[in-house]
């Protein structure tokens, strides 16, 4: 079996997670069109991260991310930055839409799912997200 290692200044690692962001109160608020527009917001900001988005996906009330990401990388400031700047942009892009299950400018909600990839391979995590039920 090869493991594809990614080589740092001083390190060699392979770290790679998955995260679930949810809607603010659940509300089942993601449209397709918002859910693609996510995916790039996502893969923009993690760039700037040095990250990887691997796989991305979710339904109308939440997302799932798994990603890559290096030993210096502090997850915490990662994914406030990613929930700050996907909330910002999706607010400021879809008002009319968001008008109907939000009064404030809310979007997640101030929670998070996160987990490493060890106990599964990222192969049955990538399956898991790919799998998830379309928006209707």
């Amino acid at each position: 079996m090869t493991t594809n290692y990614e080589k740092g200044f001083r390190s060699v690692y392979s770290l790679a997670a998955h995260m679930v962001l949810v809607t603010k109160y659940r509300k089942k608020a993601i449209s397709q069109q918002m859910l693609d527009r996510l995916n790039i917001i996502f893969n923009e900001t993690f760039q700037k991260w040095g990250c990887r988005l691997i796989e991305f996906n979710g339904e109308s009330d939440h997302v799932h991310l798994l990603f890559t990401y290096a030993p210096q990388v502090h997850l915490s400031k990662l994914i406030a930055n990613l929930k700050t700047v996907s909330s910002r942009l999706i607010r400021k892009e879809y008002p009319e839409h968001l008008a109907k299950f939000y009064k404030k400018p809310v979007f997640w909600t101030g929670s998070y799912f996160l987990a490493s990839c060890g106990g599964v391979t990222v192969e049955q995590l990538k399956k898991y997200v790919e799998d998830q039920d379309p928006i209707r």
